[in-house]
């Protein structure tokens, strides 16, 4: 019997279909409609190729994507694909799809499917977070997403940045109306603005691996931030690992220099945390999708 994800992003929306063993026997990928009524249909056509594909139908669907599920209204919220807020998504999916639907935010399926077989694999307490456009955080507890009672669990990008310098005041307004969060510093596009000179994270990267002064300066305040934010994660959670997705994920020199940056400012004389890149990419978030419903329902 098959498992069928689905990871609805920004720009496209990805269904796969899984073995028993988690091994891909499908995978579709289609744009995202900015419509909401349109998006519903494209995950129903990816989800059917996707079956076509495996020759085989799942009885229940795990999506996976932006914001949250409100427990109050039933309805979704803090999305950045803003056409899903104030809408019943989940709900929506379960009655295009005809069959039952699980939704969680797209980093708890990456700490999901980096806690199932990845780079969390074997650990209690698995922090993940996505470092991409803009930033997110997911929890895994004994192999299962963490949500909270509110279900809104692991919103780190949008805590403050801790310990601010003068420097970095006064903080900056973002997107979701407050100043100084995370995202604003730890994302790929945050290390852009930081370095101020138009070049994307993955071209400053380059730079300072070529000995530029302004991008060497700019990765290292990048790391510096970055570090300050996992050391509040330790203090709170003090989790068994932490694993890395997103774009600046793939970059080496984080794994490296994180260790050393994150100790001082931890409230505990050792920090033996590792700190991993998610052994799957970016196919954890669809992957973790397909996970969302636990083997005995599938």
């Amino acid at each position: 019997m098959i498992r069928i994800g689905v990871d609805f992003g920004g720009t496209k929306i990805e269904a796969a279909a899984l073995d028993a063993e988690g091994r891909f026997v499908a995978r579709v990928r289609v744009p995202t409609p900015k419509d909401y009524e349109a998006g519903l249909e494209a995950v129903l056509a990816a989800v059917t190729e996707a079956e076509h594909q495996a020759a085989d139908r799942a009885p229940r669907i795990g999506v996976g994507g932006p914001g949250s599920v409100s427990p109050a209204s039933g309805l979704m919220r803090n999305a950045n694909s803003t056409q899903l807020n104030g809408r019943p998504f989940p709900k929506d999916l379960a009655r295009v799809l005809g069959r039952p639907v699980r939704y969680a935010n797209d980093a708890n399926c990456l700490a999901l499917s980096e806690a199932v077989d990845g780079a969390g694999a074997g650990e209690a307490v698995v922090f993940a977070a996505i470092l991409g456009t803009g930033c997110g955080a997911g929890l895994a507890v004994n192999g299962r997403p963490l949500e909270g009672r509110n279900l809104f669990a692991g919103e780190w990008g949008h805590m403050p940045l801790p310990w601010p310098e003068p420097a970095e005041l006064p903080a900056p307004a973002c997107w979701c109306g407050r100043k100084g969060c995370l995202e604003l510093y730890v994302s790929g596009s945050g290390l852009a603005r930081d370095h101020g000179q138009g070049l994307t994270g993955e071209a400053i990267i380059a730079a300072a691996r070529s000995g530029d002064e302004a991008a060497t300066a700019a990765f290292a305040r990048y790391q510096d931030r970055l570090a300050r934010g996992l050391a509040v994660v330790c203090d709170i959670l003090d989790p068994d690992v932490i694993v890395l997705g997103g774009g600046m994920s793939n970059v080496e020199e984080l794994y490296a220099a994180l260790p050393g940056l994150i100790a001082p400012r931890v409230f505990s004389d050792v920090l033996a945390t590792p700190i991993r890149p998610a052994a799957h990419g970016d196919s954890s978030g669809v992957r973790g999708a397909a996970w969302l419903w636990p083997e005995a329902s599938a």
